[in-house]
């Protein structure tokens, strides 16, 4: 999954960040297991029935180093290019992924 996503992206000229982290999500918002949207094919989170996560890279115009504003919160590349995030919520199950966040 991760490298289909870096593949992907990379393929047009894009670049994935790599200090945000996808995440479980159960009892609490951010839970583990936490992954990176980049690796190698075949390596990586095995996914399982009952598992339930988060898919948001976040996507750059430019280079995959960022910085985090001031207020906390805000998420800028390193050389101010484009940057585009989003998030769904996925959960495992045994007739196979369901988009939990799909509209």
């Amino acid at each position: 999954m991760t490298s289909a996503i870096q593949r992907h992206a990379e393929s047009h000229g894009f670049g994935v960040v790599r200090d945000l982290l996808a995440h479980g999500i159960g009892r609490d918002l951010h839970e583990e297991p936490t992954y990176m949207h980049v690796g190698k094919p075949g390596k990586g989170l095995r996914l399982k029935e009952g598992m339930v996560f988060t898919i948001e890279p976040m996507i750059t115009e430019g280079t995959y180093f960022m910085t985090i504003d001031p207020d906390g919160w805000t998420a800028r590349t390193m050389d101010n290019k484009l940057a585009a995030q989003y998030e769904h919520t996925i959960a495992i199950t045994a007739d196979g992924p369901q988009i939990l966040t799909a509209q």
